[in-house]
């Protein structure tokens, strides 16, 4: 299976909801794109929307610690929503929750970041 990436952009905040498998074979593309609306666009935040994400693997954790590294730098923060048990227990492992908040769904993580 492949990911699906849908990115939008709203206010300050870039919207960013994957579908499928986020691995090795994927993770590149979703990086690409994400530094590209992050620099072409005047955004600080990003709301990772994750709930039709089936798996995720260590290149995965990469891209989105990377993006999260990107964003803080410009005083921005990244929040997770909407994820699923599978990919909550990678988080988890990773201790990337002690960094990256999580909203229960994108439509609160939105307003907490003013957006929604």
């Amino acid at each position: 299976m492949s990911l699906i990436i849908d990115l939008e952009q709203r206010g300050s905040v870039l919207l960013v909801r994957l579908e499928g498998e986020l691995d090795h074979h994927t993770a590149e593309q979703l990086r690409t794109q994400v530094e590209r609306q992050l620099e072409d666009q005047d955004l600080k935040h990003i709301v990772l929307n994750l709930e039709q994400l089936s798996f995720m693997d260590s290149s995965g954790l990469g891209v989105i610690l990377g993006r999260y590294k990107q964003v803080k730098n410009n005083g921005g923060e990244m929040v997770v929503c909407a994820i699923s048990p599978a990919v909550k227990r990678l988080f988890e492992m990773s201790g990337l929750f002690k960094i990256v908040r999580l909203e229960e769904s994108e439509q609160f993580a939105l307003q907490t970041l003013g957006v929604a």
